[in-house]
């Protein structure tokens, strides 16, 4: 009975890993589809769809998955979604930028509410948190890659805006217009990135701790677990030691 239940919980598991992999690749499949869509079906001519596609194969996605994906948005078997931001507020009066693919934007929109309400937060009106974050063209390389001076030197040269680099990796900042632009500068230099995309960077910060520390994390996490949302931009700061007690 023991080892029955144990391989009932192996299963429970493998299943939720399974589900949560599969949630990543419609997600991933989703953005490669409206890349195709609105540049060109070529990653060599289209900074978002190479993006979309390295992010995908990060993830292990299968090639001919990645295929089928890029078919839709290029005129065959074409599907459609629409690109809609989302913003408000989480606990401790964090902002929060939700960007997502849909099909459907009421459906999107009643679903995001739900998640803002049972989660302690406040699900606002467009540009009702965005005046707090920066639009930009976001770069990111890994740590390995170089040092922070050498780094910061090739943005330079690349026509970067800013570069933030620390154990993780270094992270590189443009104007939205520039993206293409620096991204194939730093390839040419530093060979691919990991990851290029537009973002938003907050410009104002707030503090959290404790309880509404959880919460913040919690609400984001719910909002990620949307079928439609790609990414969610929050401007909270959390101390190390905070980061560290939420995790452990």
């Amino acid at each position: 009975m023991a080892g029955h239940s144990h391989f009932a919980n192996i299963q429970h598991k493998k299943g939720a890993r399974d589900a949560k992999r599969g949630k990543i690749f419609t997600k991933l499949a989703r953005e490669i589809t409206v890349a195709a869509k609105m540049g060109q079906p070529d990653p060599a001519y289209n900074a978002r769809l190479k993006a979309a596609i390295a992010a995908a194969k990060a993830e292990s996605m299968p090639k001919d998955s990645i295929e089928r994906a890029m078919k839709k948005g290029s005129g065959v078997d074409q599907e459609n979604f629409d690109e809609a931001r989302y913003e408000g507020f989480a606990p401790g009066n964090v902002g929060l930028i939700v960007e997502a693919l849909t099909n459907n934007r009421n459906r999107t929109a009643s679903e995001l509410r739900t998640v803002f309400d049972k989660h302690g937060g406040v699900m606002g009106a467009t540009n009702s948190v965005a005046f707090n974050f920066q639009r930009v063209g976001q770069i990111v390389y890994k740590a390995a890659v170089g040092s922070e001076d050498m780094m910061m030197e090739a943005a330079i040269e690349a026509g970067a805006d800013d570069v933030v680099s620390d154990a993780d990796g270094h992270t590189v900042y443009c104007a939205p217009d520039n993206l293409h632009a620096v991204a194939k500068a730093l390839e040419a230099k530093l060979g691919e990135a990991e990851g290029a995309r537009l973002d938003w960077r907050p410009t104002v910060t707030v503090d959290v701790d404790g309880d509404k520390a959880k919460r913040v994390l919690e609400l984001i996490a719910a909002l990620e677990d949307n079928d439609d949302v790609q990414r969610v931009a929050a401007n909270y700061e959390m101390s190390d030691e905070v980061m560290a007690r939420l995790s452990g």
